[in-house]
């Protein structure tokens, strides 16, 4: 009786591997997110809308990617299905989600996004019914700088599988064709998503000046930026480090925020909250504003404050412009002090309101000693 039960065995196993040895079996292939049920009407139909909110969040790669729907991930979005409902009957509506990046641990895995990380995505796209808009991080395109890259595009791949029904497509005017570069514009309000992994890319730059040169800014009143490196952060990505990426994002990126004024710069990578707010002057000494939002918490390992980045050059690179930089919220020295958590942003004319919500045992998270500040 041994024998015969040791013979099926061999027998079953010999069939298991054949089957996933067998040629010609298709590869895996990754789903695409289901599109919003109440998808953004046309750029030019929305341009009288002045009050409106949106969720920005970043990093929510989970320990089990590819094996089982990401945990952490899944608190964060039973938080924004709720909210959005409520706010939809009671408030300012929700009418889009941002993510800076960091879907899951392997962007190259089609495993990871089937298993992990579509299913609940719909879950907004469907219940929540709004459409969701991500930003590539290292994790799902890897942090290879040149675009030939073979790692690169296989994430990349991977990425536009996903986001197929999501983003426009590479025949639109707001989509940098071959990238996962693309912008759309809601309201008074213009959203521009930047592959910061390649942000020393000049093709990519020339897209985006092209971008915000042509726009209308008797309606656009506000621009936000969202991405996936910090171009300054006080987590182990940043502090005295200063990553590749970051450090073109300074160069190339933010004069050209400044000289555009763009309103806020919403990021990831760390897997916390911090605030920065960084002033100038310009040539006629009028003061700006821009808020620098770094917003972690989707699901990934927490972190914690690292230190200080440094700013010096950064600021002595343009003397005229007078550039200040307050750290206006930092982070815990502890994992525990930096919850899971998501940004919801009110859009009134040009005030805008952040409004930190934290998750499960972050519940009463307050990093302005509330939960939420507001700018002008």
């Amino acid at each position: 009786m041994h024998r015969l039960i040791v013979s099926a065995f061999i027998v079953f196993f010999s069939a298991v591997l054949a089957a996933e040895k067998k040629p010609g079996a298709p590869p895996e292939r990754v789903q695409s997110i289901k599109p919003a049920k109440e998808p953004l009407p046309r750029e030019g139909d929305s341009a009288g809308i002045t009050n409106f909110s949106f969720i920005i969040y970043g990093d929510t790669r989970g320990r089990r990617d590819g094996k089982e729907v990401q945990y952490e991930h899944s608190l964060v979005i039973d938080s924004m299905v709720s909210r959005i409902k409520q706010l939809k009957t009671n408030g300012v509506p929700v009418r889009f989600v941002l993510q800076s990046g960091d879907a899951v641990v392997d962007g190259r895995d089609p495993k990871q996004w089937n298993a992990s990380f579509v299913s609940l995505i719909n879950r907004l796209t469907t219940e929540g019914g709004v459409p969701y808009f991500l930003a590539p991080g290292n994790h799902d395109v890897t942090a290879a700088g040149e675009i030939t890259s073979t790692n690169r595009a296989k994430g990349l791949t991977n990425y536009l599988a996903a986001m197929a029904q999501l983003i426009p497509p590479d025949v639109s005017v707001r989509r940098l064709e071959g990238y996962p570069t693309y912008a759309f514009g809601y309201g008074n309000s213009f959203f521009l998503a930047l592959d910061s992994n390649i942000a020393g890319d000049p093709q990519q730059y020339l897209w985006v000046v092209q971008q915000l040169d042509g726009l209308d800014r008797n309606r656009y009143k506000n621009i936000f930026a969202f991405f996936h490196h910090p171009p300054f952060s006080s987590g182990g990505h940043g502090g005295v480090n200063v990553e590749a990426p970051s450090r073109d994002l300074r160069k190339l990126y933010m004069p050209l925020f400044r000289e555009h004024g763009v309103r806020a710069v919403l990021t990831g990578h760390e897997h916390l909250f911090e605030h920065w707010v960084e002033t100038w002057v310009d040539k006629d000494k009028k003061k700006h504003r821009m808020d620098q939002l770094v917003t972690g918490g989707g699901g990934a390992p927490l972190a914690y404050y690292h230190g200080e980045p440094a700013t010096g050059d950064y600021i002595n690179a343009d003397k005229d412009a007078k550039i200040e930089l307050q750290h206006l919220v930092k982070p815990g020295p502890r994992p525990g002090d930096n919850p899971y958590h998501y940004v919801l942003v009110t859009v009134n004319g040009t005030e805008l309101k952040f409004e930190v919500i934290g998750i499960d045992w972050g519940s009463d998270f307050k990093p302005y000693r509330s939960s939420s500040t507001s700018v002008q």
